[in-house]
């Protein structure tokens, strides 16, 4: 397959079936291998559903500015895809978070801006509104609650689950914003 675009990759990432746990009268365990995504991790897909819901719902406007706090993955999948799309994106974050964090954010083009490790995720939030209050152009997706986060998955993963596997017993899944 070739692509020209890499939000073209997003999705449709294989299954991978553990052979190793094979007991007598064990379940078949299949993992979802989200790291395929472009932006390595199952973020991508949350990302991209919370950006086409701001453009269909007119939330974010043509060259317009993201901001998002995070604690890293979803910010690499915005800093990726809004750069792709034409926007400018400033991620906020904890200082405690990963250097390899940061680092792709910015190869994507992002603003970074680091807030203070003891004030957590809720500092970073608190500094993203400080950002974007009364800027034209501004959008905050708000991954903690925005709905369009879990129904990208709903919507492609659930699919591509369903598609490849037609007799599903139990799913199991970790979930933190409802993006993963």
């Amino acid at each position: 397959m070739i692509f020209s675009n890499a939000i073209d990759m997003i999705g449709n990432t294989p299954l991978f079936k553990l052979d190793n746990f094979k007991d007598e009268n064990s379940a078949d365990i299949y993992i979802k291998l989200e790291k395929y995504n472009p932006g390595g991790s199952i973020k991508d897909r949350a990302a991209l559903g919370m950006i086409e819901r701001a453009e269909r719902e007119n939330l974010i406007e043509k060259g317009g500015t993201i901001v998002e706090p995070t604690s890293g993955n979803t910010g690499i999948a915005l800093a990726m895809i809004g750069k792709l799309k034409g926007y400018k994106v400033i991620i906020v974050m904890p200082e405690t978070m990963s250097v390899e964090r940061r680092n792709m954010i910015r190869a994507y083009g992002a603003k970074l801006v680091l807030t203070e490790g003891a004030k957590g995720m809720k500092g970073a939030i608190e500094k993203a509104y400080e950002i974007a209050k009364g800027k034209k152009g501004y959008y905050i997706p708000q991954q903690f609650v925005n709905i369009a986060n879990p129904q990208k998955h709903y919507d492609t993963t659930a699919e591509e689950i369903i598609g490849d596997l037609k007799d599903v017993d139990a799913f199991v899944a970790g979930v933190g914003t409802g993006g993963t």
